[in-house]
């Protein structure tokens, strides 16, 4: 047992992204701005990049215009999950929405899971991909059985294998009672996050676009049918086509999106080498896991293995991160008590982007593309939406997708600034906590 809560953490804790060992941040020339250029990509982020590789090999001139270093934000924050669905199950985006909308928006969402791995096969992308598998907790047997609706929908409509696990078995896919089973789906992965962005950005700078870093854009003026300025920190840029890829970072020169996304803090830690019999009493089969709680535990076996990757307690920002991996830990332990002793070596934290309907959107405004609003899916989505952000540039008939459309709403309460997270929080909390006591209570 624990003597004190200090010793959650380990002496030589690291609140900087482990990825970034791995793949230091990328330290660019600080080449000149032009005086224009075809398209102006604001972000360098999963989704900036796929845009810009897109238009550089379709015979475009792109710049990049990076506010820190490249992938600065939650491209290389991130816990890497390459998974198939949207952060809305399928059966209640199908209640929601309605079923036609909801089948085309998850076939599409597979589609973009596809065109991950396509790419990097295609581009031979080393980032210790791995095809592992995702199981689902359900975190009350009501749950479990809309998880069930979902198997049965994932095999019928998209051919995906996917299998109910009753409560009775949930031992088989990980080493706990607290749930009330799950669902277990095969195509599902997981990569190193820093090692997939090195590599998009490689090819983005090998097919011709120029990536500026530490270049913010303050300003997008639209001075006419398909001219725009951009307006830096380093100068003005004329362009003929501007995409906005900023998501969780979208900040004041941006007013129209600002008031649409809402920056949601994240935390990812990574525990102390631990031996491979530890680390299989919490994940036997080694899948990446996300529960079905409001504010869910999800974890990973460490990309090469040796440590236990999780990310919980997500929404409030983090002044002190080892307080925030102390929170983590106690959500980690609430589910395997048997790990109470794992200490954290590093705990770090980034901005998901979220909007208010919890879908991803493409489209455009008053002449500007963008493409954001993940809700924690950014690995695929960010990486597909960009690439459709970038045929739609070109003039592609490829260009069209499912998330196509749908308005990106506002609140009249909201200027950008989340000021009402900490109660939203709290509240989803309180829920989590209320139907964890009602499950226990009908079991």
């Amino acid at each position: 047992m624990l003597g004190v809560m200090s010793d959650v953490v380990t002496p030589d804790f690291s609140d900087t992204p482990v990825w970034w060992n791995d793949t230091p941040p990328r330290a660019l020339p600080l080449t000149p701005l032009p005086a224009s250029t075809d398209v102006a990509v604001i972000g360098s982020g999963y989704t900036g990049l796929s845009a810009a590789l897109t238009l550089a090999r379709g015979g475009r001139g792109v710049h990049v215009l990076e506010a820190e270093h490249p992938g600065y934000g939650a491209s290389t924050r991130n816990s890497g999950y390459v998974g198939f669905q949207l952060r809305n199950k399928l059966v209640p985006l199908m209640e929601r929405i309605g079923a036609a909308p909801a089948l085309a928006m998850a076939r599409e969402a597979i589609a973009a899971h596809r065109h991950v791995v396509a790419f990097i096969e295609r581009e031979q992308i080393a980032c210790k991909f791995n095809y592992c598998g995702r199981y689902i907790p359900a975190h009350t047997p009501e749950v479990l059985e809309s998880l069930k609706r979902e198997a049965e929908l994932m095999t019928r409509e998209f051919g995906i294998a996917a299998e109910a696990v009753p409560k009775s078995r949930e031992r088989e896919e990980i080493g706990t009672d607290f749930f009330h089973g799950g669902l277990r789906v095969e195509m599902s992965g997981a990569l190193h996050p820093g090692l997939y962005h090195a590599g998009l950005l490689d090819r983005t700078l090998a097919s011709g676009a120029v990536v500026h870093a530490h270049t913010p854009a303050t300003e997008i003026e639209r001075l006419r049918e398909g001219r725009f300025r951009v307006t830096t920190a380093r100068g003005p840029i004329e362009v003929g086509a501007v995409i906005l890829a900023t998501n969780g970072y979208t900040g004041k020169g941006a007013p129209w999106l600002a008031r649409r996304m809402i920056p949601v803090n994240a935390g990812v830690s990574i525990s102390e080498p631990l031996s491979d019999e530890r680390i299989a009493s919490v994940m036997p089969k080694g899948r990446t896991t996300i529960d079905t709680r409001h504010n869910p535990l999800s974890f990973r076996v460490y990309p090469g293995g040796g440590r236990i990757q999780f990310s919980a307690a997500r929404g409030l920002f983090a002044r002190d991160h080892r307080q925030k991996a102390r929170e983590m830990h106690a959500a980690f332990v609430a589910v395997f008590p048997h790990m109470n002793d794992m200490r954290i070596a590093h705990c770090w934290t980034g901005q998901m982007g979220f909007t208010f309907d919890e879908l991803p959107h493409i489209g455009l405004h008053d002449g500007v593309h963008y493409a954001m609003g993940y809700c924690g899916s950014g690995v695929h989505m960010a990486s597909w939406l960009g690439h459709k952000l970038g045929l739609r540039v070109l003039g592609s008939p490829d260009a069209a997708t499912a998330f196509d459309g749908r308005e990106l709403q506002s609140r009249w309460y909201y200027r950008g600034r989340p000021w009402f997270l900490p109660a939203y929080v709290h509240w989803t909390n309180f829920k989590d906590k209320r139907d964890l006591a009602r499950a226990r209570r009908s079991t």
